[in-house]
């Protein structure tokens, strides 16, 4: 007799919760709690007795029982701010009782216990999201029975990308975008295969994950890749694509892979030119060929390949760049524990180059320090490995000389190393406002922009390819590129007007709802299963 899928519903509340929360005694100060806070990046901190769960402190209970009356947090003690009763369900309790003891009592969180100890503890956007997941799968019908479509297996997916710990914006793509498949879509897809390009005299030491590794700057890597998955068990191909980081002329080497793999391809495009060099043209014209479905991270992605590059409209999919869910704190909470309470926050992140336009964020500063003294402009993120190698610290340089020049030493703050994503998150909820000053509209994806709006940040940018919809949206303030004194009004707009900047953080962080990544997984298990018709 054929088995049918289980009902998310009826799985236990244990398989849905975050094992081993932060703990505090109620006899801990609130500062305690809000440094776990910052640390695990948490929204909420469980108070134990012995082992045995009596309350819960959020971020909410301190903005309203702290900080809205000017307590100070390090004389404020737990039991004083905590939440009680605390509200309970044991590890195998169904995920239907969780939502509905959530319902009853109108709470966010439940605390998961096993015979009454604290185990874990769930939330209704963790319960929702992965009910969702399940059901928007099945109605695709993307949840397989074992015996059921496509030879009776899970589907497995290769993906050809740069891979950590190669410092990469697209390996930190592609490690979330499996991690999530891996997570939310087991059902649906076997493990991700990953075939890693290494570049130019380095080797690394890849997770279990990387079953293959391509050379990208030896065209016969390319064949031989190509070799490996045609005799493999593997069935669609996601390539990660970014001109950058494959071997020859614009990175032609992937196209003599492409011409001989014999199974569908899926091309993620991380950057698309509007007005590329003739060769830069024929190189994505030739991929564009080979591929069975085109992915761009923004809408105005479509319109470009159909106009620019003739690309047929039933090869284009949209799935917008990925972001993590976490909580929307108030500076305040996060600023403590990197030291920076006395200070208005600007902050830009990612791997250095010159095309990220921080030049002109800096030279906008003079014009925003005058009307507001204490602000402190974060450049967060190394040199890109791949510039340093070409021409060392030349930009950062540049950068430190300009700074010097118009005396902002005071005012500007450079952290120059590849940040894990929990210090990157926690620098982002610590900042007031996040500047975008991308010099060039081509740009299609930022992961940047992508955790700016995950973080619910007031966000000034300039309207790249992927900015022109977040702007449109209302989630983001427009400067004009290359022009610091536009970029300069826009943030001290945001400074002095309390209303415009709640509006925008809070649209930045509904907006980013759609793009947290279990919502990105399913949409990419989707096109990886219509790729092979099923």
């Amino acid at each position: 007799m054929e088995q049918t899928d289980p009902d998310v519903l009826s799985l236990s509340v244990e398989t849905n919760m975050r094992p081993g929360p932060p703990i505090v005694s109620y006899l801990n100060s609130i500062s305690r709690v809000m440094e776990l806070m910052a640390k695990g990046n948490v929204g909420s901190v469980v108070v134990v007795e012995g082992n045995e769960p009596v309350g819960i402190v959020t971020e909410k209970d301190i903005l309203q029982r702290v900080l809205m009356f000017r307590k100070n947090p390090e004389l404020t003690s737990v039991k004083d701010v905590m939440s009680k009763p605390l509200i309970t369900i044991e590890f195998d309790r169904t995920i239907a009782d969780a939502l509905k003891l959530l319902q009853e009592h109108r709470i966010r969180r439940l605390i998961v216990t096993r015979k009454g100890a604290l185990i874990g503890l769930t939330t209704e956007r963790r319960l929702l999201e992965i009910a969702h997941g399940y059901y928007s799968m099945k109605n695709r019908g993307l949840l397989r029975r074992k015996t059921g479509a496509h030879g009776g297996k899970k589907i497995t997916v290769a993906f050809i990308s740069t891979y950590p710990p190669r410092e990469c914006g697209i390996a930190t793509f592609t490690t979330h975008l499996v991690d999530s498949m891996s997570t939310f879509c087991g059902q649906a897809v076997s493990p991700p295969v990953v075939m890693a390009l290494n570049d130019k005299g380095s080797s690394y030491d890849y997770e279990t994950r990387v079953k293959y590794q391509i050379d990208a700057n030896e065209l016969a890597s390319y064949t031989k890749a190509a070799h490996y998955v045609n005799a493999s068990d593997i069935d669609v191909v996601n390539i990660q694509h970014e001109y950058g980081i494959f071997g020859g002329e614009w990175g032609e080497y992937i196209n003599g892979f492409l011409k001989r793999i014999e199974k569908p391809v899926v091309t993620t495009l991380h950057t698309l030119l509007e007005n590329p060099a003739p060769r830069a043209r024929e190189v994505l014209e030739d991929i564009i060929k080979e591929t069975d479905t085109i992915i761009v991270m923004a809408t105005a992605g479509i319109n470009v390949l159909k106009e620019k590059y003739d690309c047929p409209p039933d090869k284009i999919r949209c799935i917008p760049h990925g972001c993590p869910n976490v909580p929307q704190l108030e500076t305040a909470v996060i600023k403590r524990s990197f030291g920076l309470q006395d200070h208005t926050v600007l902050s830009t992140f990612g791997l250095l180059s010159s095309g990220k336009g921080v030049e002109h964020a800096i030279a906008a500063l003079p014009q925003i320090i005058r009307k507001h003294p204490e602000v402190l402009y974060l450049i967060i993120g190394e040199t890109h490995p791949e510039v340093r190698k070409r021409e060392g610290e030349k930009y950062r340089q540049e950068l430190l000389d300009k700074v010097d020049a118009l005396g902002l030493t005071k005012n500007v703050g450079f952290v120059n190393r590849f940040l894990s994503e929990d210090e990157l998150i926690g620098y982002l909820q610590a900042t007031d406002v996040y500047i975008v000053p991308y010099p060039n509209r081509e740009q299609i994806s930022s992961g940047t922009l992508s955790y700016a709006l995950s973080t619910g940040k007031a966000i000034v940018t300039t309207p790249f390819l992927h900015a022109e919809e977040v702007i449109s949206s209302g989630a983001a303030l427009r400067c004009e590129f290359r022009n610091p004194e536009s970029l300069g009004q826009c943030v001290n707009t945001l400074l002095e007007d309390r209303e415009i900047y709640a509006k925008l953080s809070r649209s930045a962080y509904e907006y980013s709802r759609a793009m947290i990544w279990p919502n990105v997984a399913m949409s990419y298990v989707n096109v990886f299963n219509r790729s092979l018709g099923l």
